[in-house]
């Protein structure tokens, strides 16, 4: 692949005019149908490349969390890039099947594949979620919107009992079992840090080229990604979760990642591999150095987010519910925010606080700790504005310092759209190289 030019991330609407753009200019190759609906009653468009007999599936899904909207953007340039693959090679229906060296590093003929890509998982998310293009983390944030995780599409199964789940899921999880994917790709993006990948099996081999792209695309990897703390990692920035039935380990979330919908491919012998890569790219979360004191460091940011965590709950009390829709459901992923950071802060200085940490690990907690008090203070100054609270302007001074301060921390730089797009679709195709290559 090469770089195209830099974009905006398309809205889910303007992805499904761009997918049946597609399908209709390549009615024998491509397919766009709705293969479910949200709960708003908006459609859930997936689009398929590929012939009708294939011998392996791939299901990419977009947009699972609303506020990393890069993931559509990066399915709509993988399905423009499979047919041109399939033109090239003069089979007209055949994407993954070619001769030359492909972008993820894979040589000689592929076998007949099948992609599939759902371009919005969350578009009711996405709604809310109102940020076509950035301009810096305050611009990001003054539309900030990330719903709790009963909410979002991946996660509810390790929330909520299968007779709850919402419609976005169960569409998921219908998907996965018709498709039955030997590989499953989520998209996701992080606003400030690097690129990493989270695999349910190892991929063997994936760290080569995907340490390839990033550096040849100045992105830097979380070498200690706080989402997979504690967690095997067989290369830089590649980490393998828990298998189901051990100890889950690591991350500081209340989900369970072994009953997320990434581990449903596993009924079919699947691998999912969940590919993050930042709005904004700081170097410090790739710093292997090794920190002098990380227990005095963590309780430093321990006492930092539960200060921050208490103003921004004071704050929620001036807030009233109203029957707006939207703002009960900002509302609702504040409380679900703020409600999670007692137990954060408790995990941070408990005894199974490290006592050797590298200087990227810190960064990446630290990172992490402030957004999750950012994120909650913009959300909330979402609903003061729409209802002309008197403390809405208090509010917003406090969103500005925290976004000044977070990027002034991180010495952040924007990393454009299209490169964002270029280094997830490369290592999608890496991940589907190696793993059809594991498989011969």
């Amino acid at each position: 692949m090469t770089l195209i030019r830099d974009m905006c991330y398309p809205t889910p609407h303007e992805l499904a005019l761009a997918a049946r753009a597609l399908a209709d200019e390549h009615p024998a190759l491509v397919r766009l149908r709705q293969a479910g609906t949200s709960r708003a009653g908006e459609p859930l468009w997936l689009l398929s490349v590929g012939p009708g007999d294939t011998t392996h599936t791939v299901l990419v899904v977009a947009g699972a969390h609303a506020n990393e909207p890069v993931g559509g953007a990066t399915a709509l340039a993988l399905a423009r890039t499979l047919i041109r693959e399939a033109a090239g090679a003069g089979t007209g229906a055949d994407p993954g099947v070619g001769t030359g060296t492909r972008a993820g590093g894979g040589t000689g003929p592929l076998p007949r594949t099948g992609w599939h890509f759902l371009l919005c998982a969350d578009p009711d998310g996405a709604a809310l979620h109102r940020t076509p293009r950035p301009y810096s983390l305050l611009d990001y944030h003054r539309n900030f919107f990330r719903p709790p995780g009963p909410e979002q599409p991946e996660w509810a199964p390790s929330l909520l009992p299968p007779d709850r789940l919402p419609p976005e899921t169960l569409a998921l999880t219908r998907l996965i079992d018709e498709l039955r994917p030997a590989l499953q790709v989520s998209l996701h993006g992080t606003d400030l840090g690097g690129s990493w990948v989270q695999l349910t099996r190892d991929i063997p081999g994936l760290a080569e080229p995907f340490g390839k792209s990033a550096a040849e695309l100045r992105i830097p990897v979380e070498t200690s990604a706080s989402d997979a703390h504690g967690w095997p990692s067989p290369g830089a920035g590649i980490f393998v979760m828990p298998e189901p039935g051990t100890a889950a380990g690591g991350a500081f979330h209340p989900e369970d990642t072994r009953l997320s919908t990434w581990y449903h491919a596993h009924r079919h012998a699947g691998t999912t591999a969940i590919v993050e890569v930042p709005m904004w790219a700081s170097d410090l979360v790739d710093d292997p150095a090794p920190h002098p004191d990380p227990r005095a460091a963590l309780r430093v940011l321990a006492d930092r987010l539960t200060a921050d965590a208490a103003r921004v709950a004071a704050l929620r009390e001036a807030a009233v519910g109203g029957t707006d829709p939207a703002d009960a459901a900002l509302l609702r992923a504040v409380d679900w925010t703020l409600a999670l950071i007692p137990r954060i802060a408790v995990e941070w200085t408990g005894a199974a606080a490290p006592a050797e940490a590298t200087a990227a690990y810190i960064g990446s907690i630290d990172a992490f700790g402030r957004r999750l008090s950012l994120r909650a203070a913009a959300m909330l100054l979402r609903v003061l504005h729409a209802q002309g609270h008197p403390t809405a302007p208090a509010v917003d001074r406090l969103v500005t310092g925290w976004c000044e301060d977070f990027a002034a921390r991180f010495q952040a730089r924007w990393v454009p759209v299209a490169t964002q797009v270029e280094h997830q679709s490369r290592v999608v195709l890496a991940a589907y190289d190696r793993l059809v290559a594991a498989r011969r």
